[in-house]
């Protein structure tokens, strides 16, 4: 008999935990940080039910700080156990895990310095030093290689095709098999493989992220050529919040497309302003295997930007004119670099502000898109006066439809489907489409919600 208690990832699309207990051994599913809302973020300074001295193995699906991000913590407050995943997302955490510490570290830092905390001193919810001591734990393991996790327990990962190192995660002992979906990715993406078909699993957490969507079927190029004309004839700057790790790859190349074809002029400067994305760039070439780019077009994809690595350098762009281009995390602009070209440039009506990917409730991105006059960053108000774009068939989420197309593999229905990862009303929606097209048994389960597996 197992037990899986749902600690994130429930009414909402961050904060990925899943808590599997199997006789005595405990074993967490993704780690990841709440992100968003302000009742969600402080879910991360909260107490986990169990304690994580106690918790004896944790797995990754992916390497998104979301589904990572809380490990770092995790180890400062006691685990010791091993942290398995695939190589890639090994490589991608010993980036994204110090970067998220080193801006937890700078918020709290500027934050004491401009006086605008409400906490004296403002601390750092964990430090580069914590976030190193996390990454020694990481074990990588080889895609459809069974891991013993002891006590009968066994592990697998399966290529899912959402970012870099990305898997389905199956857990089995002798009579019960769980299978965690982590992000699952689409089946045309530009870069990354399609995600494997799964014949076969008892139970299935499912993410639900686009649950009520579908996604566009134009092409991308077509509108991102369109945005950046429009601005370059404006004299603007085209500010696009992309996350470090598969957007800002994607983005990259298209724009390496549109110049070669000549859809924007081939002379509009390029930066890639995240040191973050300048090393998961370097790690998606040495990966070729498990992405679509042959490695004269990642090479290609490398020369597109200039490569912003100084503070001082990503200063000067803020005092730049237009025409040009920034790429900068992160991708829901909720911190890092891309928050103060946001400051500089959000202000001018000759700019634009373009965004390529989910925007979770909660976020300065959702509320630029929302329409909102102002955002607030570091506890100033910024007049949104430039314009706002999005473009949402870039995003590395399969869409309901596309998820369905996935489910349809399974030769026999999981005993029950627990719909995570979503918003509530995408969640719903996700969990209506299952019921009427696949006739399954679906659930909607709760913050902190106990579950037990026959």
């Amino acid at each position: 008999m197992m037990q899986l208690t749902f600690l994130g990832a429930t009414g909402t699309v961050t904060g990925s935990k899943y808590l599997l207990k199997s006789g005595d051994k405990r074993i967490l599913v993704d780690c990841g940080l709440f992100q968003g809302l302000k009742q969600l973020r402080l879910k991360n300074w909260a107490e986990l039910p169990i304690n994580p001295k106690e918790i004896d193995v944790v797995v990754l699906t992916h390497a998104h700080i979301d589904h990572s991000g809380y490990l770092p913590l995790l180890v400062k407050n006691g685990f010791s156990g091993k942290v398995y995943c695939s190589e890639a997302t090994r490589d991608l955490c010993a980036v994204l895990l110090p970067d998220s510490a080193y801006l937890q570290e700078e918020e709290a830092e500027y934050a004491n310095r401009r006086g605008f905390s409400k906490h004296q001193p403002a601390l750092p919810l964990y430090t580069q030093e914590d976030a190193m001591s996390a990454l020694k734990l990481i074990t990588p393991v080889n895609y459809e290689q069974d891991v013993d996790l002891g006590d009968g327990l066994t592990l697998r990962l399966t290529p899912n095709g959402h970012i870099l190192g990305s898997a389905f995660v199956r857990i089995h002992n002798q009579h019960t098999s769980v299978l965690f979906s982590g992000d699952i990715g689409r089946p045309n993406d530009i870069l990354m493989r399609a995600p494997k078909a799964i014949k076969q699993a008892d139970y299935l957490l499912l993410e639900s992220t686009y649950g009520n969507r579908l996604h566009e079927k134009d092409d991308p190029q077509v509108k991102l050529a369109a945005v950046i004309n429009k601005t370059v004839k404006r004299k603007g700057v085209v500010v696009i919040p992309v996350f470090a790790v598969g957007r800002a790859q994607e983005l990259l190349y298209y724009i390496y497309l549109l110049k070669s074809s000549g859809a924007i002029a081939h002379d509009i400067p390029v930066y890639l302003n995240s040191p973050m994305a300048v090393d998961a760039t370097e790690i998606f070439t040495h990966h070729h295997h498990e992405h679509r780019l042959t490695p004269e077009q990642c090479h290609a994809l490398n020369q597109t930007a200039r490569m912003v690595n100084s503070v001082d350098e990503s200063r000067r762009l803020n005092q730049a004119h237009g025409p040009m281009i920034i790429l900068s995390a992160s991708g829901m602009a909720s911190g890092g670099r891309v928050v103060h070209h946001l400051k500089a440039f959000a202000p001018k009506s000759n700019n634009t502000i373009l965004f390529v990917g989910f925007q979770a409730a909660g976020t300065r991105g959702a509320a630029m898109l929302d329409g909102a006059e102002s955002v607030k960053i570091h506890g100033e108000y910024v007049p949104i006066r430039a314009n706002v774009e999005l473009i949402s068939n870039l995003s590395a989420h399969a869409d309901y439809s596309e998820i369905l197309d996935w489910l349809s593999g399974f030769e026999t229905p999981p005993k029950k489907t627990f719909i995570v990862h979503g918003e509530p009303v995408a969640a719903d929606a996700m969990r209506h489409h299952i019921e009427e097209k696949m006739h399954w048994k679906v659930v909607m389960p709760e913050y902190l919600q106990t579950v037990t597996l026959d």
